[in-house]
């Protein structure tokens, strides 16, 4: 249980933080991943998602570690979320030259994150 907890934790950290320099730089990190933010609608869309979304991916992250009652429900939760990141990646890459850059470190990312809430879930689940 300790191990898993340290995940949730270790990915609640990346996500916040990335949710609050997607907010806070807008410009720059949206650029690193190629995304172009239109007018006034694009920018709010851009802060919303990639601010908000992600810091409250993070915060339900936490919450969910906070408990031995609730840590597999994060764990799944992870598994879940970069299980369908991976797979939607992984078609992009198919349909488009996108596997370069900070997009490909973002998608190395999204399948370690996988792997290992994959793994942790496994063994949790065979205790």
């Amino acid at each position: 249980m300790l191990a898993a907890r340290i995940f949730l934790y270790v990915v609640a950290a990346l996500y916040i933080a990335l949710g609050i320099w997607c907010a806070a730089s807008p410009g720059p990190t949206s650029e690193k991943v190629g995304l172009e933010r239109v007018g006034a609608g694009g920018k709010s869309e851009f802060f919303t998602v990639y601010g908000g979304l992600e810091v409250g991916i993070g915060l339900a992250l936490v919450i969910l570690a906070w408990s031995d009652a609730t840590v597999v429900y994060g764990v799944l939760t992870a598994l879940v979320i970069h299980g369908s990141l991976v797979a939607f990646r992984s078609i992009s890459f198919s349909l488009y030259d996108a596997m370069q850059g900070f997009t490909l470190r973002l998608a190395i990312g999204e399948w370690v994150i996988f792997l290992i809430s994959g793994v942790l879930y496994w063994m949790i689940r065979k205790q």
